[in-house]
């Protein structure tokens, strides 16, 4: 592959997990709509996410929950075992009408972008990062776990040491089910500490593979450039990946409302800056992110590094037509948005001190060693 691909489909410009729920804000469709406004996306570089199969899916999910998922979704109605056994129907894992096909095409973005990536390149799937997904049970907002049924992909296609740098809010305990203990898989997580799902702490090295981070509410962009700098570029570096899995959640910014960190999202293109070339294959996903514009801005500014395009310091009409287009009901924060959101992409960097709390996780995992 010459060019940076993008997986996307417009299942996701409709799909809703309800009228109260975090994601019942648009986030795929914006980044879509964006990129083609700033004339990011030619459709040569686009390409339409193909639905995962249930034979694809076991390799990670069970049997049972595969049919649970289907069987809920055309009857559109969870019983008592499928709440109890596998999560379905609950406030945070609610039936809507896509419960099986949205989460299947997110796994078949990702599945498909392991088999692409076999020969080497760079794919971006903004709706994968689906990171908490459990083998027989949905978790925190994921019914499946694309991020570990691309990696299995990318191992079925011959390639063996995967980094995975996940710097959502919340801890990616759905990867470290699917690749604890795996030395050939180092896995990364940068998360707010004590926020659910309250795994990932800094003892946790899921079986001997696994660098926890907990960082303390008020996260601030230096903090962020210190912990890579110090500690995830040496260690990627030292472990020579074949492929980089890089998790992107919008979550981690300051305007979003399920978390409590501090950054801009200078802090998130910076970390996607510096993994570039660190491997000769690398893949982008999405993750959490609730807080409508700050997810379209900042993934889209993704892809636009992927390109190599300079960021606008103001968008273009049809770019900021697509922000104005946004609505955030039932949040304080869509009552009177600042005019910047609809605007621009950055975000003005949010610096700051480095704090003693966080100075000792990165001591106390610099000196950790790893399978």
């Amino acid at each position: 592959m010459q060019q940076p691909m993008f997986i996307g489909h417009e299942i996701y410009r409709g799909s809703s997990y309800g009228r109260w729920h975090p994601l019942r804000v648009p986030r795929v469709s914006t980044v879509m709509d964006l990129t083609r406004a700033l004339g990011w996306l030619p459709d040569t570089q686009f390409i339409t996410s193909p639905r995962a199969k249930p034979k694809a899916l076991r390799a990670f999910h069970t049997d049972e929950y595969i049919a649970a998922l289907q069987r809920v979704e055309h009857s559109q109605t969870a019983t008592a075992h499928d709440l109890a056994r596998h999560d379905l129907g609950s406030v945070t894992n609610p039936v809507f009408p896509e419960i099986f096909r949205r989460p299947a095409t997110a796994a078949g973005g990702s599945i498909l972008a392991g088999e692409m990536l076999a020969k080497g390149g760079v794919i971006y799937n903004p709706a994968g990062g689906t990171h908490h997904g459990m083998p027989d049970r949905a978790n925190g907002f994921c019914y499946l776990n694309d991020p570990v049924l691309a990696m299995r992909s990318l191992r079925h296609h011959g390639v063996q040491r995967i980094a995975y740098i996940d710097i959502d809010a919340h801890h990616a305990d759905g990867v470290e089910a699917g690749f604890g203990g795996d030395p050939e898989c180092l896995l990364i997580s940068v998360h707010e500490a004590r926020l659910w799902p309250r795994t990932g702490t800094l003892g946790n090295d899921a079986g001997g593979n696994a660098l926890n981070l907990p960082v303390p509410r008020g996260c601030n962009d230096t903090e962020m450039a210190y912990i890579r700098d110090t500690l995830i570029l040496p260690r990627v570096a030292s472990f020579r990946p074949d492929a980089i899995v890089f998790l992107c959640g919008a979550d981690a910014v300051e305007e979003d409302p399920l978390s409590h960190l501090a950054l801009s999202n200078n802090a998130h293109w910076d970390m996607l800056r510096a993994l570039l070339g660190m491997a000769p294959r690398l893949l982008v996903l999405g993750g959490g992110g609730y807080n409508p514009w700050s997810v379209g801005r900042l993934w889209t500014g993704i892809w636009g590094i992927l390109n190599g395009q300079q960021i606008p310091d103001q968008l273009p009409v049809a770019g900021e037509n697509v922000l104005r287009g946004l609505s955030f009901d039932g949040n304080k924060r869509g009552r009177n948005p600042p005019d910047h959101w609809f605007t621009t992409l950055q975000d003005t960097p949010r610096e700051g001190v480095i704090s003693d709390e966080v100075k000792n996780v990165v001591q106390t995992l610099g000196h950790r060693p790893l399978l």
